[in-house]
């Protein structure tokens, strides 16, 4: 397996704070890492070390197969968008980009306009950034990152506070730059519901600590619908759905069962359990949202 990121222990702290606390994480080659965490989870501060922007204070890196003090010559290869874009409000969409290249080098005639044109910015070229949406300043954000022809884009938060439209725009961008340059990316947001929509891997961090790493096939088997039945006996009940080849099921109690297949097949459920004399008080099928996952998973609102 071939990693463009790979870290094993890697910690930051600052002071008597640790923002990031023995994270060892793993970004395949071509692929969209979804980071997910709450405000304050460590997720920019983690990007931030990823990029130069911070040292670690133990750990290891590896960026792009490098390790140690090689992992410097390849941060050239990363472009990020990290906090604020930094952009100039006086000048427009065109002119911001004239700078980055300036300062990288690049002179390439009719670059800036390929930039443009990737984020769906060619239209507003000459307008000024001051005048730009929020969206707009966000897709701007993502091609002044671009600069440079990056191997690996890091994100972070590019979603937070866009509208609808906003965040369908930006999520249109990561697929094309994923698809069609093979470009790997690492986005980090707390909305779990948009990253699964573009993400391949999922990184969980919660208190600087990654609890937890897992692909979207993973992560979907474990937010799959369930049937929640209450009964009078769940002794009783457990026999009955053995014979109907259910064996994917939870007792929970005394009286609730979850049953995670033949979501679709309430009716036949019912029936059975009813001539087998099992009082049936609820029989459901409950929708397990992303969010509800996630939240469980970093302890609900106590760390809100």
């Amino acid at each position: 397996m071939e990693y463009v990121v790979s870290t094993k222990g890697l910690t930051k702290v600052y002071g008597k704070h640790t923002a990031v606390d023995n994270v060892s994480l793993h970004i395949k080659r071509g692929e969209i890492y979804g980071f997910i965490g709450r405000n304050g989870a460590g997720k920019t501060t983690f990007m931030k070390m990823l990029t130069g922007l911070a040292a670690p204070t133990a750990g290891e890196l590896s960026l792009f197969g490098k390790t140690g003090e090689a992992v410097k010559s390849q941060t050239e290869r990363v472009g990020n968008l990290i906090e604020d874009p930094g952009l100039y409000p006086q000048f427009s969409g065109y002119q911001n980009l004239k700078c980055k290249c300036l300062a990288l080098g690049i002179h390439k005639e009719g670059y800036i306009e390929e930039l443009l044109a990737m984020v769906g910015l060619e239209a507003a070229a000459k307008k000024k950034v001051k005048k730009y949406s929020l969206g707009m300043k966000q897709r701007l954000g993502i091609a002044m990152a671009l600069v440079g022809g990056p191997d690996l884009l890091i994100l972070d938060e590019p979603i937070n506070g866009l509208d609808p439209q906003g965040i369908a725009e930006v999520r249109d961008i990561l697929l094309k730059l994923r698809d069609e340059q093979n470009m790997t990316i690492m986005i980090s947001s707390h909305i779990l519901e948009e990253l699964y929509k573009i993400a391949d891997t999922f990184g969980i961090i919660n208190k600087g600590k990654l609890i937890q790493e897992l692909s979207k096939e993973e992560l979907s088997s474990k937010c799959s619908d369930y049937i929640e039945l209450k009964c009078d006996d769940t002794s009783k009940a457990c026999p009955v759905l053995d014979g109907m080849g259910i064996s994917d099921y939870k007792v929970v109690d005394n009286d609730t069962i979850y049953i995670y297949e033949q979501v679709d097949n309430l009716g036949a459920i019912n029936k059975a359990l009813a001539n087998a004399d099992v009082m049936v008080n609820l029989l459901n099928v409950v929708q397990e949202r992303l969010e509800n996952y996630f939240l469980e998973l970093v302890g609900g609102e106590e760390n809100a």
